[in-house]
């Protein structure tokens, strides 16, 4: 059963691949913001996925961070996340990110418990619907 107080953990190198100039999300040689939420995601998803029932797995529904500093290629990034609330299928994570000089993100993550193979069936009805 999952409870408050799990912790996630990952950390990744900047490389050029990551950065908004690549990701398109600007034009510059840093850390780019997509990269940032995906890395954010991924530390939150994985901390909890042992802890789920069969089948079960996590879909992000909500993010509010700030990206609050620049980070250059090369540099190594630390994401850390808490789970704070279980609220019946809604999980609530508080979520800080640094690089090696300090802060660079911080807010909060929600994400819901769904069965896999029921989402997946009817996202892809939506799909077929189009």
């Amino acid at each position: 059963m999952l409870e408050a107080g799990i912790k996630g953990h990952k950390e990744l190198t900047v490389t050029e691949d990551k950065t908004a100039k690549v990701r398109k999300s600007g034009t510059l040689n840093v850390f780019a913001t997509p990269a940032l939420i995906e890395l954010i995601e991924e530390t939150a998803w994985t901390s909890v996925a042992d802890e789920l029932e069969e089948g079960m797995v996590t879909v992000g529904t909500n993010l509010n961070v700030a990206h609050l500093s620049a980070t250059p290629v090369g540099m190594k990034v630390f994401c850390n996340t808490i789970l704070t609330e279980v609220d019946g299928r809604k999980l609530v994570f508080s979520v800080e990110v640094e690089d090696e000089a300090g802060k660079i993100s911080q807010g909060v993550h929600e994400r819901f418990i769904v069965q896999a193979d029921k989402f997946q069936k009817k996202a892809d009805a939506k799909g077929a619907k189009a």
